[in-house]
């Protein structure tokens, strides 16, 4: 084996440039699917980081009629939906690998309707009822101020915090804190201003998170969710925001916390009322389909270039056998066996194209790295793709080596050695 190997060297090494164009094919087949398969690894993740947050692992569930969401800014509190008790609260939070839970109420405020102002600024966005954990599960930091402190939710005290978003609409480029604003009549301190962390920024939206996630025109204004009566003069329906040990376990949270939510929650069962849980996973794993869609087609056409890779391949290791057809006969004249020459061929045809595997898996890299910097096109390198890369190149060599190896193995002795 060893001195088969070392005779395919020496025989490539004798070669150079008609084993370098030889090899090109396969370096530009494996080069191609290298790129390919980085650049669909890299858009899946970013796909996949992108809807569900870079790392909040962030599960939403809302309150939903004929599966759509039920939007309480222009429906009205439903009928037949009860609040959610702290034993509820519990339960979820009992669930296997929930970190943590939060509770919200949320309403669409316009500024016509003036439920929102500060002095002659009026606003137009969203308006959040949370508990003090909301903050953290749904990846926000504090830029200013303060956070909500629990004396805040058990005294009812009338206090909020403000986004980038409503920062700048209400206050322009001046700082909020300790300043009043009116909610629905209800002057209202604002005690610190927040923003969403840079690792739980979104690149792409879905419809259904994007109420929760995409920032509107006016941004954001939350009060404590205890304070959530004082401006609605009614107790709502919550939706529940679960943080997941791991991205893998959200969609079963999210269908966990649904069940048992709508189970304990809605009165009537035929009312069409439910609660439903944002898929992420499942809707990434969509998306990632049609990308894949796409991206298999440039793959196949890339194994192309790898066919014609392997068929320049059996033509020189055809125009090999030619050459040294006397070489052969005296090696089977002494004694060697049809093996002994099948083996010889096929190693230098395996060398040839696994070499050529090398030098592909490394153009590959580096092309899609460029791409990433040129283009702005997320690639992740695939350490397993380029494994199988550099074991398929070699499996063309054998394949393709076969019959010129063959051709050898079968030669007369008497024969070659009369050959010129």
């Amino acid at each position: 084996m060893f001195e088969n190997i070392s005779l395919a060297f020496q025989g490539i090494w004798g070669h150079k440039m008609r084993s370098f164009l030889t090899m090109l094919g396969i370096i530009i087949g494996i080069a191609s699917i290298i790129t390919i398969v980085s650049t669909i690894k890299g858009t899946n993740d970013q796909i996949k980081e992108s809807l569900i947050g870079a790392g909040t692992n962030a599960v939403t569930v809302q309150l939903s009629q004929d599966g759509s969401v039920y939007d309480m800014s222009w429906r009205g509190v439903p009928a037949g939906v009860l609040p959610i008790t702290e034993d509820t609260r519990l339960q979820l939070a009992d669930l296997d690998n929930v970190v943590a839970v939060s509770l919200f109420c949320r309403r669409q405020v316009d500024s016509y309707a003036s439920d929102v102002a500060y002095q002659n600024n009026s606003y137009s966005g969203e308006l959040y009822g949370v508990d003090r954990d909301f903050f953290t599960v749904n990846g926000f930091r504090l830029t200013q101020g303060r956070g909500f402190l629990a004396d805040d939710e058990t005294k009812f005290r009338k206090v909020a915090i403000l986004d980038s978003g409503a920062c700048s609409t209400l206050f322009g480029n001046a700082s909020p804190v300790g300043e009043l604003i009116e909610i629905k009549g209800e002057p209202y301190t604002v005690v610190g201003v927040v923003e969403r962390s840079a690792s739980s920024d979104f690149v792409i939206e879905s419809i259904r998170d994007y109420d929760m996630y995409a920032d509107t025109s006016g941004g954001k204004v939350f009060i404590p969710l205890a304070d959530w009566p004082i401006a609605y003069r009614f107790d709502e329906p919550q939706g529940v925001v679960l943080k997941a040990a791991s991205t893998d376990d959200m969609t079963r949270i999210g269908q966990q916390a649904e069940d048992l939510l709508t189970a304990s929650q809605i009165a009537d069962p035929n009312s069409g009322f439910s609660y439903k849980s944002d898929d992420l996973m499942d809707q990434a794993a969509q998306i990632q389909k049609l990308s894949n869609a796409t991206n298999n087609q440039l793959l196949w056409i890339a194994g192309i270039s790898l066919l014609v890779g392997g068929i320049g391949v059996m033509n020189i290791m055809l125009v090999t056998v030619s050459e040294r057809t006397r070489e052969i006969g005296l090696k089977k004249a002494i004694g060697a066996r049809k093996r002994r020459i099948l083996w010889q061929f096929l190693t230098e045809a395996a060398a040839l194209t696994s070499i050529g595997g090398v030098l592909g898996v490394a153009a590959g890299v580096g092309l899609s790295q460029f791409i990433a910097s040129a283009m702005g096109t997320p690639t992740a390198v695939s350490y397993p793709a380029i494994a199988v890369a550099v074991l398929f190149s070699m499996f063309i060599g054998v394949v393709f080596g076969m019959i010129p190896a063959i051709k050898a193995a079968n030669l007369n002795p008497i024969d070659a050695l009369r050959r010129e």
